[in-house]
């Protein structure tokens, strides 16, 4: 999907309802991503994110030039998965393998993209292994928004692939999607914004 057809989603893809699950069609976006195990709030977690917004920050200056404005920061999106499904509804979070992603804009080249790394190791050293380019076709999706405490996912999971999935006759398909809207470290706990996101069949 090009910068333009992005940006004509945007809410669509990134605002949904608060106060009900809605099913969306989420076309082939390209992600920077990182994959790694275990809380991605902990140490490996955060410097994933560190790695993916200094390769961001060194494409800026390509996008400003091409399309002559700022470049906003994407926001950070996990993919989620686990052996048992019970890990998600239990907020099991150290039992997770995860894969940490913001979007990288389509006519960036993977050549452009690997200069950019280069760019950043000079400053933070080698890269991590698994940093790549990837593009992410979810489809079919149910997803929700939820405004407040990052504690309160695991009961909206709960009802979604306990009531919501079975009533509507969807399966889970793919991995689970956080979208987080706002940084949490500069924002309050009952401000925090995050999408809910399940592929479906």
């Amino acid at each position: 999907m090009n910068v333009a057809e992005f940006h004509d989603r945007l809410e669509d893809l990134y605002l949904p309802p608060r106060d009900r699950f809605s099913v969306v069609d989420v076309p082939e976006i390209r992600f920077a991503v990182i994959e790694g195990n275990g809380n991605p709030q902990g140490d490996t977690g955060a410097q994933a994110v560190k790695w993916l917004y200094s390769v961001a920050h060194v494409v800026k200056p390509l996008v400003k030039a091409r399309l002559g404005k700022n470049f906003v920061d994407p926001p950070l999106e996990w993919l989620y998965w686990a052996d048992n499904e019970r890990d998600f509804t239990e907020g099991d979070r150290d039992r997770w393998s995860w894969r940490a992603m913001v979007v990288c804009v389509d006519w960036i080249s993977p050549e452009q993209f690997d200069e950019a790394v280069a760019v950043a190791e000079q400053k933070r050293g080698p890269a991590p292994e698994t940093l790549r380019l990837e593009t992410l076709n979810e489809g079919t999706c149910v997803q929700i928004m939820h405004v407040g405490d990052y504690q309160e996912v695991g009961a909206i999971c709960d009802r979604l692939y306990n009531e919501y999935l079975p009533q509507a006759g969807l399966k889970p398909r793919g991995r689970y999607h956080e979208i987080y809207l706002n940084d949490p470290a500069r924002t309050a706990p009952d401000k925090r914004k995050i999408v809910i996101r399940q592929p479906v069949s």
